[in-house]
């Protein structure tokens, strides 16, 4: 009789259990993240977290879909396909000067990774070089700070929409392109170019150093539901410090994404993406959290809009800024 009683007790404990979980699961809050890009390790702590169930363990069912040439991310929160995403500062603020209604909940990105790269055979060693030449930009929310580059220099250059491609580049359909330090400058110089050929000018080096990629969301998002935001906050920021301490794990998982894109793997150049965005996101000099964006940063990158033409108005930082995460005030 008293084995039939444990017996009993052990059947009702699996299937509390059993109901505890299937609980849990119809609780997870179903959300859509975008970032502004294809799959590559500059994302790589949000699919870290996605994969070993950080956001889970936070109460997220996330689904992740693919940024890229032709999928603004601004325009997907405007038009409700993805409840957070990824955008860069310069981009943003002007979205936000020209009446979008985002607002950022997390600057992951502190520092500035842009740069303009030419080649030394077409005489470009300096800035003023590249008056009159022709340059390549992405299509998607990467003009503002090239535009401020050649403002600052009164540079009178052709820029050319290009995708995500640096072949134009190497077959001198453009004579300068704007690339990003942790991805298509490994490119060019994998591709046979030797480093000492190219001249290249880091934005950060022409007081042009500005914050980039932050999560945005819809003002409404975070008025309805600020406990979501920090949730994907902190599930985000956790996939980024698990990603930058696991290597290995963690390029193993943005190549599995790479893949499902269809998209050509290298895990070399991820390799050397994923060190240079922990230069980034967290630099040794950082007097900041991760997701902090300081109102003098802000300010500055507003400042150098405004007066490059690319924006008319200043958004002003309390209404552009939500902060969501923990230890850093409002």
């Amino acid at each position: 009789m008293k084995k039939k009683i444990i017996t009993i007790a052990f059947i009702f404990s699996l299937i509390l259990i059993s109901s505890n979980v299937y609980s849990a699961e119809q609780t997870l809050k179903k959300v859509v993240f975008m970032p502004q890009w294809l799959p590559q390790a500059q994302f790589a702590g949000y699919f870290t977290a996605k994969e070993l169930g950080i956001y889970k363990k936070y109460g997220l069912d996330v689904t992740i879909l693919n940024g890229g040439p032709g999928a603004p991310t601004t325009a997907a929160l405007e038009e409700k396909k993805a409840d957070f995403v990824t955008i860069s500062l310069p981009a943003a603020i002007e979205k936000k000067a020209a009446g979008s209604k985002i607002v950022n909940i997390a600057q992951i990105i502190c520092r500035s990774s842009l740069m303009f790269v030419t080649k030394k055979k077409n005489g470009i060693l300096s800035p003023k070089d590249m008056n009159g030449k022709k340059i390549g930009y992405w299509k998607n929310d990467f003009i503002g700070m090239p535009k401020a580059f050649l403002k600052k220099y009164d540079i009178n250059a052709q820029f050319f929409p290009i995708n995500n491609s640096v072949e134009m580049f190497l077959a001198d359909g453009v004579d300068a392109i704007t690339v990003m330090w942790y991805n298509e400058y490994h490119k060019i110089i994998n591709s046979g170019i030797n480093p000492e050929e190219l001249s290249t000018f880091f934005f950060y080096e022409h007081d042009l150093n500005f914050p980039e990629d932050g999560i945005y969301v819809l003002e409404d998002t975070f008025n309805n539901d600020p406990e979501l935001c920090r949730n994907f906050v902190a599930a985000s920021i956790e996939g980024w410090r698990h990603a930058f301490e696991n290597e290995e794990e963690t390029l193993d998982i943005v190549i599995k994404y790479i893949k499902e894109a269809h998209m050509m793997a290298n895990k070399a150049n991820q390799r050397w993406m994923l060190a240079r965005m922990r230069d980034i996101v967290i630099p040794k000099d950082a007097n900041q959290s991760i997701g902090e964006l300081i109102e003098k940063d802000y300010m500055k990158t507003v400042n150098v809009l405004l007066e490059s033409g690319s924006i008319k108005i200043s958004p002003e930082y309390k209404s552009f800024y939500k902060s969501c995460v923990k230890n850093v005030s409002k």
